[in-house]
């Protein structure tokens, strides 16, 4: 009978993998967020991205992902953005539509929040967009709603997804896309290029081509 690794090590031992995998030559290192999971420890993916790209030279670190539903855009916004001011170039702002745990749990970290009940992944997505382009018209109540730093721009965004819906929003707003294939109902060479056919390049991602790392 083989016993679990603690949370605390399995967080330290996430550093010496990243180390490795950054001498192997992976490009990229993303961490997960989940909540009130005995086996998962990564509850706070923006402290470990920090941490990891902290230790590694050259690898591009990112969110696999930031629970969307779970946060308010603004502080998702700024806390990417001084990722970025710390570290130009290597940081990814992965965005997933789940909560990453339970129904009791995912209360839990909502109840203080302003939130409608159901799904409100689009609603948190779209402002995300308007906060990180300063897109809110004349007249709105967040047009004078800078996140900081304002001389840094957003990490090219990746939206998560392992459903059709992903693919679509993800090739519809010109962002990276990552499929979950280890989960999902569809065969991902059918999703990843429907993405590719039927991607739209962004004025707020110019450069990003499917299948391709985004570009600064």
């Amino acid at each position: 009978m083989t016993t679990a690794t603690p949370g605390s090590v399995a967080l330290r031992n996430s550093l010496d993998l990243a180390r490795l995998a950054g001498r192997l030559g992976y490009k990229r290192y993303w961490v997960a967020e989940h909540h009130n999971l005995a086996n998962i420890a990564s509850t706070s993916p923006e402290i470990m991205i920090g941490q990891i790209a902290a230790v590694t030279p050259r690898i591009r670190v990112g969110s696999g992902g930031v629970m969307l539903p779970n946060h308010a855009p603004l502080m998702v916004a700024e806390r990417f953005k001084v990722l970025e001011a710390l570290f130009p170039g290597r940081i990814d702002l992965g965005l997933g539509r789940a909560p990453g745990t339970d129904p009791v749990t995912s209360y839990a970290l909502r109840v203080r929040q302003d939130s409608q009940g159901g799904d409100e992944f689009l609603e948190r997505f779209q402002e995300l967009l308007l906060l990180a382009e300063n897109g809110f018209p004349e007249g709105h109540p967040f047009r004078s709603v800078r996140a900081m730093p304002a001389d840094v721009a957003l990490p090219p965004i990746w939206l998560l997804g392992s459903s059709r819906y992903g693919e679509a929003l993800a090739a519809a707003c010109g962002t990276g896309f990552a499929f979950a294939h280890h989960f999902a109902d569809y065969d991902a060479a059918s999703v990843m290029l429907s993405y590719r056919e039927n991607f739209k390049p962004s004025v707020a991602l110019a450069g990003l081509t499917p299948f391709s790392a985004p570009r600064r």
